[in-house]
């Protein structure tokens, strides 16, 4: 069995001001306190405090001016989507904000995808959607759902596109395990995606869409049903 990682003094003060921060307990524009004053208040080294600090400012949560201190970032107005994975580990209701962003940009990627699909790119997408009905169980079914869309992303010829549909999986990879109800049985996973598959391989484009749209939206609130039952989701929109 493989050991698991210990906490150390900077991870526990890092979670405990990110948590301060997402919360609200310490304001956007606002500066946090005397390095002295917070490291005496948690009974760390200042060493430590600069520590986590470094990784918060790493993140976009904060900002340090030497001689004038620390301040917290307006993360909603200047942060990035790279945020989002430490956002729904503080707070699932980012998922149901996520999975409108994924129904929206989903459907205009079949689209274009079914406008632009070489050949070689729709054989791809083929052999990746049998992968997902051949799948052992609903974590391996997922991860193949998952390669199926980012092959339709590669197929639309626009790398934004791919960048985008990776950064929508790996904003929800904090909770995914909470949301493999659609791929517990593979099979109907595979006949839920294949009209997206199909529609593109024959490069009609408003088919495309739309049968990306009925998935994408069928498999959203079936995950999140799941997530709800999990107890995760019970702020989810």
């Amino acid at each position: 069995m493989e050991a698991l990682p210990r906490e150390t003094i900077v991870d526990v003060l890092e979670r405990k001001l990110r948590e301060d921060i997402l919360a609200g307990r310490h304001p956007a524009g606002s500066y946090l306190p005397p390095e002295r004053e917070l490291a005496d208040g948690f009974g760390v080294t200042r060493t430590t405090l600069k520590h986590a600090f470094g990784r918060l400012v790493h993140a976009g949560l904060l900002e340090t001016r030497h001689g004038v201190g620390t301040r917290v970032r307006d993360f909603l107005r200047l942060g990035g989507a790279d945020l989002l994975p430490m956002l729904v580990r503080h707070s699932p209701d980012w998922i149901g904000e996520i999975f409108e962003v994924r129904r929206s940009i989903g459907a205009l990627i079949a689209e274009r995808a079914a406008a632009r699909a070489t050949a070689q790119q729709t054989a791809e997408l083929r052999r990746l959607l049998e992968a997902v009905g051949e799948a052992d169980g609903g974590e391996e079914a997922q991860l193949a759902d998952a390669e199926v869309h980012r092959a339709l992303a590669r197929a639309t010829g626009n790398r934004v596109y791919v960048l985008l549909t990776n950064t929508l999986f790996n904003a929800y990879m904090p909770v995914r395990a909470a949301l493999v109800a659609p791929f517990e049985d593979a099979r109907t996973a595979h006949d839920r995606l294949a009209p997206v598959v199909e529609a593109v391989a024959a490069g009609a484009q408003e088919t495309a869409r739309t049968a990306a749209g009925d998935y994408l939206s069928a498999t959203e609130r079936i995950m999140l049903e799941g997530l709800a039952r999990s107890g995760r989701g019970e702020a989810t929109r």
